[in-house]
């Protein structure tokens, strides 16, 4: 097997895919692609409902343990990342989001020079492969990465979205255009009912490139560092330790998590804490694991005598469950079309609508996930029967987190302390997300489906009940960003202009870690422009 490469890419998620597709279109140019996970082959992987299979699959999906939450009852909470081809990209809910135009420019005020709104933008369009009849002012149809209109959308989606003028919130046809606010179907990351990741879109069609090369089930363990040069990759493939060496360049892709476990067991990072691990510090960058953001998010969850949902019962077997299979496969339509996550939108609790008009803070700052089936209030994976779940998260929330190496020996585990519910202030969001939440489903569109509200519960109205629901449910949607921050100050570990690790040569970090804030949405889209613009980085340096 060759040893040694121009690029060695170290991560197969949404960021790390672009990359390597556009360092190997050129025929000169040798790379690697490493992803410690497996294939994507799986049928579980390309049909959209098979999603709620891979999350706390062991062979899909990493399944980290959180630190105990102490602002949250000291629950630990799951951290679910996609473990294969097309990382998380792989097993999420494929919703196509890009966040808000305001994100982007407070990151270039922030000192990210090149990454507001409209730097950001031509890049999302040159990816993008529009199949919903978008506007062409803010959609691209060339792109690589296809995004259509949901094929068979559940019946119930369009009552959620009905619902929004009973809370004053519009119908949004496309959140991505000129504003968020509103409801609507989402438009996903699908190919003609199939999933659409980050490996399908831009791995997979130039796989048979003689100068690329992709290793699966291979982890990577540490950069190899010489003389303040990254040269190579130290790697575990079936119980055996080597090196890979670079010519060029180490770029890690491997995300919010594991970016930063590897910069850490490198050596690269806060020097005492180092110390305190045994690991001798081969750079000091403090700022490396910190900065941990992610939204989090409350479920309203409703009980239904109608079959009109997704669910399993007497009413729906013969319908909609056992012709599935049949339904999918001979039309992409059915309940295996599912993405679960079918609507949603973005609105303003009473903190927005009271900020000064034009500020970041008077922009949406809750989002809406609506799920047209019953999610158990019991925690169990699966429940018999029907109803709707509204789940809602906060966009832009205060509380800071981190991740680091465990003190285990290893050098390999990670801390993961999401540190939620730190900042009061996104407490208070949340328990007016819950009762904006509440008065979308109150509305009249409901009233055919109306049952049992079973979480949190007709029981559980004021303030310091909601709160306290929230601290005993609470949980991540799923976006973590920002532990290897990009920025001019002490805590940014790499450089806006070229996302090179401050004080190193040879390595970059592209990915969602180097958000300095999240976004305001979903962030596998965002994750993806960040490998695009990072790759054109390398490409102009080469």
């Amino acid at each position: 097997m060759t040893t040694t490469f121009d690029y060695i890419i170290v991560g197969a998620g949404s960021a790390g895919c672009v990359v390597a597709n556009r360092l190997s279109a050129n025929p000169k140019t040798s790379v690697c692609l490493i992803e410690a996970g497996g294939s994507d082959k799986s049928p579980l992987v390309k049909i959209p409902a098979g999603g709620f299979v891979l999350y706390g699959s062991k062979k899909y999906d990493y399944t980290f343990k959180g630190a105990p939450q102490k602002h949250l009852d000291n629950r630990v909470i799951t951290v679910n990342r996609g473990k294969g081809l097309g990382g998380s990209s792989s097993i999420n809910s494929m919703v196509y989001i890009r966040g808000n135009k305001n994100d982007y420019d407070t990151w270039a005020k922030m000192g990210c020079k090149g990454w507001g709104y409209d730097d950001v933008l031509p890049v999302f369009k040159q990816l993008e492969n529009n199949q919903a009849g978008q506007s062409a002012e803010y959609h691209g149809f060339d792109g690589e990465l296809m995004v259509s209109e949901q094929q068979d959308a559940n019946q119930v989606a369009d009552v959620f979205v009905a619902a929004g003028s009973h809370a004053g919130l519009p119908e949004n046809n496309d959140f991505n255009a000129e504003q968020q606010l509103g409801l609507g179907i989402y438009q996903v990351k699908q190919n003609k009912g199939r999933r659409m990741s980050s490996y399908t879109a831009f791995v997979e069609p130039v796989r048979s490139r003689e100068n690329l090369t992709v290793l699966t089930h291979t982890e990577v363990f540490s950069v190899v560092l010489k003389d303040g040069q990254a040269v190579g990759v130290n790697i575990e493939q079936a119980g055996r330790r080597s090196v890979l060496h670079c010519n060029k360049e180490v770029i890690i892709s491997a995300g919010t998590i594991a970016s930063p476990r590897i910069l850490l067991a490198s050596g690269i990072g806060d020097k005492t804490e180092l110390s305190a691990l045994n690991i001798d510090c081969q750079h000091h960058l403090p700022g490396v694991g910190q900065n941990l953001q992610d939204h989090i998010d409350s479920m309203v969850t409703v009980r239904s005598s109608s079959s009109d949902s997704i669910g399993v019962s007497w009413a729906t077997l013969l319908q909609h469950v056992l012709p599935a299979p049949l339904k999918y496969w001979l039309g992409r339509k059915g309940w295996w079309t599912t993405n679960y996550t079918e609507a949603g939108g973005f609105a303003k609790t009473k903190f927005a609508l009271a900020a000064k008009a034009g500020s970041v803070d008077s922009d949406p700052d809750v989002q809406f996930h609506f799920t047209p089936l019953f999610r158990s209030h019991r925690g169990k994976r699966f429940e018999f029967g029907h109803g709707y779940s509204l789940f809602t998260c906060v966009l832009r929330p205060k509380s800071i987190g981190s991740v680091k190496l465990a003190d285990d020996g290893t050098h390999k585990n990670v801390v993961i302390d999401h540190n939620f519910f730190a900042n009061e202030q996104d407490q208070r969001l949340l328990v007016e997300a819950v009762r904006t939440a509440r008065k979308v489903l109150a509305s009249p569109e409901f009233d055919h489906l109306r049952g049992e509200e079973m979480a949190p519960g007709e029981s559980v109205q004021t303030d310091e009940e909601i709160l306290a629901y929230l601290r005993a449910t609470a949980s991540t949607v799923y976006h973590p960003v920002g532990t290897c921050k990009m920025g001019v100050d002490k805590q940014a570990v790499v450089a806006p202009d070229s996302l090179k690790v401050h004080g190193l040569e040879g390595l970059r970090v592209i990915d969602a870690s180097i958000m300095p804030n999240i976004i305001s949405g979903n962030t596998s889209a965002p994750t993806m422009m960040i490998g695009e613009k990072g790759a054109q980085m390398v490409l102009n340096d080469s």
